[in-house]
């Protein structure tokens, strides 16, 4: 009896350490020193993209929400809140930080302050993102059509009107050099 439960032992313990090397050899490997490879694991990502919402007309240089867009701040925060947000960006004007301000707070995540005119700054700050980044950016009718068509790698090209607040644009990166997809909703 004893002979049979040390055969069944060393049988276990062969079938559980052929199990263990199956295991090991299939893990994946740890990335050379390749830039491309280390680029290529910062995707998949998304880019949610915003135009700041209504703005009140006084002061002229740095207006405030107004009530309307209050309203449809409140309503972007409710709609992307449980979205698992990582990342925001707003300019230095108060109407894009107002924008994002609830659904900060919702997601728990600070607003980062880059200037309007630094899109170099802002779009490598994006390139930087961590796998699976899910940001949201709120810019101006005439940023956020020329994020889209970096972001995309020029395959999408838009144009914000004057009087629109109510365009969201969702980009997708897979990759570099692969094609981003661009959804386009209304808020």
């Amino acid at each position: 009896m004893k002979t049979l439960l040390s055969r069944r032992g060393a049988l276990g313990f062969a079938v559980l350490s052929a199990c263990a090397l199956a295991v090991a050899a299939m893990r994946p490997r740890a990335p050379q020193e390749d830039s491309g490879a280390l680029k290529a694991l910062s995707y998949p990502r998304t880019i949610v993209l915003v135009r700041h919402a209504e703005k009140d007309v006084e002061p002229k240089d740095d207006p405030n929400l107004s009530e309307t867009g209050a309203q449809r701040a409140k309503r972007l925060s409710d709609m992307l809140a449980k979205s698992g947000v990582t990342h925001a960006f707003a300019t230095e004007y108060q109407r894009t930080q107002q924008t994002l301000s609830l659904l900060s707070v919702a997601c728990g995540v600070n607003v980062q302050v880059v200037p309007a005119r630094s899109a170099d700054t802002l779009l490598s700050a994006l390139d930087s993102l961590p796998r699976n980044a899910i940001a949201v950016v709120a810019g101006h009718s005439n940023t956020v059509p020329m994020l889209v068509e970096k972001l995309s790698g020029g395959q999408t090209k838009v144009k914000i009107d004057e009087s629109e607040y109510d365009r969201l644009f969702v980009v997708t990166q897979w990759g570099p050099g692969k094609e981003a997809r661009v959804v386009e909703l209304r808020y």
